[in-house]
């Protein structure tokens, strides 16, 4: 009953004071909540029961009554660069960002003091947690589902502060200039090994076919002879010139008979 009455007496009184300076109190008693936002209003240091007001007028008692509007949209926050060392003791420097909205703008305001401020601290502790345990191969091979494991994990961890993690992305991974000029040349000579590895299966292959064709040519004669008066007559295009050279009777006779079947034809 004295709870009831120490609360009542002021809210009077306060309403008293409201009514004789009218025109003024109207002015400083009328708050204007947007759709996004809430207000949560405390009298005489006690958050008011029904929960958060708005959107819409909320009416704010002068001397008794203070207010704080909570913005329920989703905000992006940078987490701050931090140099990390992983499993495998290499130092990477990591960006991050973190993207959350208040889902209880009384916990948000009663909880916790800057939401703001303590999801990034949040959020930089979880980051360099996780990825301290991963070598860089990992990190650099298995993002998605690190990023999945922060977000599930900061979600519980600000979900007593009214908050609701959405999502979690890591910008920007970045290697020290050594490490990346290692890394650099391994990837070229990787390339370059590849490559003679693809001119020595054309050789190979090349090779397997002049094979072939050796052994066609040498189980024939006159596809031998002929072979012999094709690389002859190359020999005289590249040059106007006249070139003397022997024949073998056999080769002469296979030409003139050629001739001869054509002729006839």
């Amino acid at each position: 009953m004295e709870e009831y009455d120490s609360g009542c007496i002021p809210v009077f009184i306060s309403f008293i004071i409201a009514l004789i300076f009218f025109p003024i109190a109207i002015c400083t008693c009328i708050k204007i909540v947007q759709e996004y936002e809430r207000a949560v209003i405390f009298r005489l240091g006690k958050i008011i029961g029904g929960g958060a007001k708005g959107p819409g007028i909320v009416i704010v008692w002068p001397c008794i009554d203070e207010y704080k509007t909570v913005d329920l949209r989703t905000k992006a926050v940078n987490v701050a660069p931090q140099s990390i060392l992983t499993r495998d003791s290499v130092s990477v420097t990591v960006d991050a960002v973190v993207y959350y909205r208040v889902s209880d703008a009384i916990l948000s305001v009663a909880k916790v003091e800057n939401v703001d401020q303590s999801t990034s601290l949040l959020a930089q502790s979880a980051i360099r947690d996780a990825l301290g345990t991963k070598t860089l191969a990992e990190i650099l091979s298995t993002r998605d589902e690190t990023v999945a494991r922060l977000q599930t994990q900061l979600d519980g961890a600000t979900d007593r502060w009214g908050v609701k993690v959405e999502r979690v992305e890591i910008k920007d991974v970045r290697l020290p200039p050594q490490l990346q000029r290692a890394m650099a040349a391994e990837a070229e000579a990787g390339r370059e090994a590849r490559a003679k590895v693809i001119i020595a299966e054309g050789e190979m292959r090349a090779a397997k076919a002049l094979q072939q064709a050796s052994e066609v040519i040498s189980d024939s004669e006159q596809a031998l002879q002929l072979r012999y008066l094709q690389t002859m007559h190359q020999v005289s295009s590249e040059k106007n010139s006249t070139i003397l050279f022997p024949l073998p009777i056999d080769m002469g006779l296979i030409h003139y008979s050629t001739a001869a079947k054509t002729k006839q034809a």
